[in-house]
């Protein structure tokens, strides 16, 4: 029986993940996806499990609205990134495009949700939506980053609309909340009171017990930065919660990458491995 209309479409770019403590390991206990999105287990069992999203041609397109569900279990660990930048195809007819997340971790589970930038192409709308549900005693880190779009072939700030909002609630109670919206009709993105000589946009957020030290260890890093003029890269960091959040700004999207990376390196202890060493 060929199913209707409305249940197909439903199931066009969704993914769900769903990771458990079995005999002593995390372990993938579901997975699956359904086109243009695409997940990859490398590691589906160990001290945390490593999970990559990705999609067919390599991003979205015009009208694609991929959702990802994800579910860690009580004391199990999870690292989910991305293959690569998450491209944003032109979209001259102005339709709907967008990804949403929503996961949900039991007691005293962790999930390192790092994804690599968003890179808008030209004439490209994008939107997304990313709402984290987390347990007594579990611990989150959350990285959102950004680029200017290929700025190589002369398409820095060119997209038409680019909006992301991230929210985390522990106990069912609303913790955290970071919202942008980024829109061509308001003027040049580039212009100097909006996004100026930078590049590069990100924000990474340590929260929960079991990322504690990290946090502080994060927030005596930054403090302890000079504030140079001009420079190439500005970063703040202040308390959230039980954790702390980092913003960066910079000129260069690798060196924000690399940023990124000393920060979520000291997480490698928790993984049982670093999943960036070999990436940037």
């Amino acid at each position: 029986m060929v199913a209707p209309a409305k249940t197909r479409c439903a199931e066009i770019g969704r993914a769900e993940l769903a990771v458990k403590k079995v005999s002593g390991a995390s372990a993938v206990v579901s997975a699956f996806a359904t086109n243009p999105f695409k997940l990859l287990t490398p590691r589906s069992r160990g001290q945390s499990v490593w999970a990559y999203t990705s999609s067919f041609g390599g991003g979205l397109v015009a009208g694609d609205e991929t959702r990802l569900e994800l579910r860690v279990g009580a004391v199990a660990r999870c690292f989910l990134g991305t293959q690569a930048a998450t491209k944003v195809y032109r979209n001259p007819a102005r339709r709907a495009c967008g990804h949403t997340t929503r996961a949900t971790l039991e007691e005293n589970a962790l999930l390192v949700f790092a994804p690599d930038p968003v890179q808008p192409f030209a004439d490209s709308r994008y939107s997304q939506r990313q709402e984290f549900h987390l347990a007594a005693g579990a611990g989150l880190a959350l990285t959102d980053w950004f680029t200017s779009g290929r700025a190589a072939c002369g398409e820095r700030w060119k997209f038409a609309h680019f909006q992301s909002r991230n929210e985390v609630f522990v106990s069912g109670a609303r913790v955290f909340v970071d919202a942008l919206r980024l829109d061509s009709a308001a003027g040049p993105l580039s212009a100097q009171h909006r996004t100026g000589r930078f590049n590069c946009f990100a924000t990474l957020l340590l929260l929960g017990p079991p990322l504690r030290a990290a946090a502080e260890q994060l927030l005596e890093n930054i403090s302890a930065l000079p504030v140079g003029r001009a420079a190439e890269m500005v970063c703040s960091a202040s308390p959230a919660g039980d954790g702390a959040v980092l913003r960066l700004a910079g000129e260069s999207v690798e060196q924000i990458g690399r940023e990124l990376h000393r920060h979520l390196k000291p997480l490698a202890t928790l993984l049982g491995d670093d999943p960036w060493a070999r990436k940037w």
